[in-house]
């Protein structure tokens, strides 16, 4: 059986979130807080049950969805035990394993850019997730939460440069949207701690980067500490589902509404059917108080709709009306699901249709 890998970006904070799954069970690596129902909805369409959210430090410019996923899944909230997080579960040290599946992650301290950096390395030491620590072609600052240029220069070297040639390496973040780098091509490339740099070289270089805090730091350091909850206790959670119905967000971004589902709630939403005339009255017929709005038409016709109340897209199959589910949100409408399946779908579940003139 293959191992299940996703990277997945948050293009706010330049974060990206792994997925590691096996046999069933899955792990993630930096999560972040608004991304948790896209990361619920690809761990439901993968049938994975999430055993722990994993974060390779106390981030200073997001905040972790530990918590928010722990909420959702009961899943361990695991991160350094040198960081002092408060709810962490499952405080990390130097050389525990993670197991998911038949796989594991070992830990590998690598302090410096804060004194709670974590290195995960896959089993077989074909991939590392580095976190700050080491990023593509330069690192973390070491100027707060801990951190110290001698730490980390240490930390690569000894832990991450140490992997094997072919090792790929993934950060916690990259500003150019490259995604990957290899141990043979940091230590020859990483114009900070590469070649031949030595440790006077590169604490000279950090001490003197003088850049700004963060911007969410003051934000998102007290949060991460106690990783992710809300100030005050439970606070308000971002919902991550739709209040007017029992809705399905899939890992597209398309909120999908059961047939059975629609038929309890019809009388209190506008179902629009974006197919084209003659197939709004073919043998597939349509949902009974239908409007027939072709999607050629929709962005055109979108004061025809009622923008408190919600919307259900219908087609054929699905896709036609995804797309109108989505042009419908850009517009504003804050209420919108796109009817799984479509027609085909309605129509093999034996639910009634109409088949009058639109």
């Amino acid at each position: 059986m293959i191992m299940i890998f996703r990277q997945l970006f948050d293009p706010t904070s330049s974060t990206y979130t792994y997925l590691l799954g096996d046999s069933g069970e899955a792990v993630l690596i930096d999560s972040v807080y608004e991304q948790v129902p896209r990361d619920l909805a690809l761990l439901g369409e993968l049938n994975l049950r999430l055993l722990a959210s994993l974060d390779t430090h106390v981030h200073a410019d997001h905040v972790t969805g530990a918590w928010r996923l722990h909420q959702r899944c009961g899943s361990s909230m695991a991160v350094a035990e040198a960081a002092g997080a408060a709810l962490a579960d499952r405080p990390l040290r130097h050389g525990d394993r993670i197991q998911f599946g038949s796989r594991h992650l070992t830990v590998r301290a690598t302090p410096g850019h804060t004194n709670g950096c974590l290195t995960y390395v896959l089993d077989d030491e074909s991939m590392a997730f580095t976190g700050d620590s080491l990023l593509i072609r330069g690192c973390g600052r070491t100027d707060f939460q801990g951190g110290s240029p001698q730490q980390l220069f240490a930390s690569v070297r000894e832990q991450i440069l140490t992997l094997p040639d072919a090792c790929l390496l993934y950060p916690a973040h990259d500003y150019r949207g490259i995604t990957v780098t290899s141990v043979a091509e940091e230590r020859r490339f990483n114009p900070r701690l590469g070649g031949d740099v030595d440790e006077g070289d590169f604490a000279g270089h950090m001490n003197n980067l003088n850049l700004p805090h963060p911007k969410l730091m003051a934000v998102a350091v007290p949060a991460n500490l106690r990783c992710g909850q809300p100030e005050g206790g439970e606070g308000e959670v971002p919902p991550d589902a739709q209040a007017w119905a029992p809705l399905t967000l899939r890992f597209s971004g398309v909120w999908e509404i059961e047939p059975m589902t629609l038929l309890e709630h019809a009388d209190q939403v506008q179902i629009v059917d974006v197919r084209e005339a003659p197939e709004f009255i073919d043998r597939l017929g349509h949902l009974p108080g239908a409007r027939l709005v072709p999607l050629s038409q929709l962005k055109d016709r979108l004061d025809d709709f009622d923008r408190d109340r919600p919307v259900v897209a219908v087609c054929r199959s699905g896709v036609r009306s995804a797309q109108a589910s989505v042009l419908l949100a850009k517009a504003g409408f804050t209420q919108v699901a796109n009817l799984a399946g479509g027609m085909l779908r309605w129509k093999a579940e034996a639910l009634p249709v109409a088949q009058d003139v639109a």
